[in-house]
């Protein structure tokens, strides 16, 4: 696990810069780090450096930036390859003088040229620099685990883990992409290939960028939609042998993740997904796994007492924190320094006190990500299927209203809001995402600068590309496409190598997902069971009442935050003159609402609209905006 940068370009990036721009991820590899300019063809010149993370060969000869034999090759590399040990097997001949996986990657390079990248099976972020092509190329993961920005300008390509490495390179120009700021509030974060940045963008997960010497291509080698097309219609008949094959691929991965020359770990929340992955890590362990779990001072927001029972059932060596709410507060203002890129999902918090608690004794972290967007666990996926039913009623019923004229009227009838948002549901772009209409007026309102019209396209996610009939299937890989990769992985991400922890997804290894395309989906979702297979396999591990509640996940409160020790603060950013200087809102319509916000709360909505989520998306970029841009 690193962090990685570099460049090709004509102008002049002096290797002083580069360093600077290296350095700025010092949290992302505290162990090593190196910074190389290379002379090529026509007059360009390239640059590669990493800070490292030793978690594979801690010797000097995992060094960055790594070259073949030959010196053909050069490359810088962050993330795992887990199944390096077969390709290493396989590419025998090759004269490796290191044992990690990144020497690896070179002599796939060698043997198979860029579809070497279909054959990992791992998380990473790769900048490979062939001398003999005149060719850089960037590669990134099938979910998109790594983070990979990019400049394109002017004929010059600078690439990093991070944004602010970005941002220290001679050639960024800060200017804000505005375009993206109605998505960014509405989803609280900025998808692939987006960036919050003019001419700064993301390497989009299951592909990789070639620089040629005069412009950028990008292929694909893994898609999400259509891998699900292509073996959707290879369904595992058998229950029974469906259970048994993810299970033993959910061994496989986890075991595979367990490799590891640095002391690895667990976060264990006590949900299903976190006690599976520790369940199956502690089976073919032959210590005590370490687990780390997270407990609040508010019972409503507090599972730690849940996960302690399963660490004492598994016989895990359990650490647990209980944080105080100042303690989360305390943290908010830290957000930017990390999240480099405007990020608002509140679950970021608790996810970096629980990194910060593990790394004091591991330098790897398991996770259970992935189990709910593939295996059906969020509560709005039978919502969506219940609303795919009333689909047919609801255009029906919008022709009536609109020959009535009261169309207006529903959408402003809190009592009717439910109705409404059916009635509404008439654009096949969006048809699995609901609601969140006050948001969009809200957005609107503050986005409005100079007239520039915002409308719901710019807030929700394009579903044309996913051609699939069920509705719930086709919001889970919606989920997979976009909100898996842009939030949970990007927070998952930041918030770990904040305290130069590796976090390592088993349920998110590629074979697994493509199995879960293969499965039923009342293997799935069987009489209101969501994530039913899943939670079978795990019941072999742990009884089943030590499991069995309701949902809850990582959560804040952040109306009383917003209304109490974050008030102040979120009335200096809103004041007039404030955002008149800023010129990014509209600054009449934003004062108008924040201050809306602040009298009334998420009650003042009146139809139960969580106020607090966008107000909250406000504030954390105004927090980044201050750091990088004031």
């Amino acid at each position: 696990m690193c962090g990685i940068c570099g460049f090709v370009s004509k102008n002049e990036i002096t290797l002083e810069n580069l360093i600077s721009m290296n350095d700025t991820m010092y949290h992302r590899g505290p162990d090593d780090s190196g910074a190389e300019i290379y002379n090529g063809r026509e007059g360009f010149s390239f640059g590669l450096a990493q800070r490292r993370l030793s978690i594979q060969d801690l010797s000097p000869y995992g060094h960055q930036p790594m070259h073949s034999y030959d010196k053909r090759i050069s490359l810088v590399f962050n993330g795992e390859i887990y199944n390096f040990l077969e390709l290493k097997e396989e590419l025998k001949n090759y004269p490796y003088v290191s044992s990690c996986d990144t020497e690896v990657i070179i002599a796939a390079y060698l043997k198979w040229g860029v579809h070497c990248v279909e054959r990992f099976n791992g998380m990473f972020a790769i900048a490979l620099y062939d001398r003999d092509k005149g060719k850089l190329y960037l590669f990134r993961d099938r979910v998109g685990k790594k983070p990979l920005f990019y400049l394109w300008k002017d004929n010059s390509l600078v690439f990093a883990s991070e944004l602010k490495a970005i941002m220290k390179c001679c050639l960024f120009e800060k200017k804000i992409n505005r375009p993206v700021l109605g998505r960014y509030l509405f989803q609280q974060c900025i998808a692939e290939p987006d960036s919050i940045f003019e001419d700064v963008y993301k390497v989009q997960p299951g592909s990789y960028l070639i620089w040629n010497g005069y412009d950028i291509e990008v292929e694909e080698y893994w898609n999400i939609p259509k891998r699900y097309a292509e073996l959707s219609d290879k369904s595992i008949s058998s229950y029974a042998e469906a259970k048994q094959m993810l299970k033993d691929l959910l061994i496989d991965a986890t075991a595979k993740r367990m490799i590891s020359d640095v002391p690895v770990g667990t976060f264990l929340s006590g949900g299903y997904d976190s006690s599976l992955i520790t369940s199956i890590a502690q089976s073919i362990s032959s210590n005590a796994v370490k687990t780390f779990c997270i407990g609040f001072e508010e019972k409503k927001y507090n599972e730690a007492l849940y996960a302690s029972r399963i660490a004492e059932h598994l016989q895990t060596d359990h650490k647990e924190l209980v944080i105080t709410e100042k303690q989360m507060i305390d943290l908010v203002q830290q957000i930017p320094q990390y999240y480099d890129e405007p990020f608002a999902d509140k679950s970021q918090i608790p996810s970096m006190l629980v990194a910060k608690l593990a790394r004091n004794d591991v330098t790897v972290a398991l996770t259970g990500d992935g189990g709910d967007e593939l295996f059906c666990g969020y509560n709005k996926y039978p919502q969506i299927g219940r609303m795919q039913k009333l689909d047919m009623i609801g255009m029906a019923a919008g022709h009536v209203v609109d020959a009535i004229g009261m169309r207006d009227f529903f959408r402003r009838n809190k009592k009717l809001y439910k109705a409404s948002v059916v009635i509404d549901n008439e654009d096949k772009r969006f048809k699995t995402q609901f609601g969140g209409r006050l948001y969009d007026v809200f957005i609107r309102a503050v986005l409005s600068l100079d007239g520039v019209p915002y409308n719901e396209i710019d807030f929700k996610y394009n579903e044309s590309g996913i051609d699939v009939k069920n509705w719930i299937v086709r919001s889970m890989l919606l989920d997979q496409k976009y909100y898996m990769t842009a939030d949970i992985l990007h927070k998952v991400d930041r918030a770990t190598m904040a305290f130069s922890l590796e976090a390592r997804c088993p349920i998110l290894d590629y074979r697994v997902q493509e199995l879960s395309f293969r499965l039923p989906m009342d293997y799935k979702y069987s009489k209101n069971d969501k994530k039913h297979i899943l939670k079978d396999i795990t019941y072999d591990y742990i009884p089943r009442e030590l499991l069995e509640r309701p949902k809850k996940g990582f959560g804040v409160p952040l109306d009383k935050w917003l209304h109490g020790a974050l008030r102040e603060q979120l009335r200096q950013y809103s004041q007039l003159d404030y955002l008149k200087r800023q010129g990014i809102f509209n600054s009449t319509e934003t004062n108008k609402w924040i201050n809306f916000y602040l009298e009334n709360g998420d009650a003042g909505a009146g139809t139960g609209q969580n106020y607090s989520k966008v107000v909250w998306s406000w504030f954390v970029f105004q927090l980044w905006w201050e750091k990088y841009c004031g």
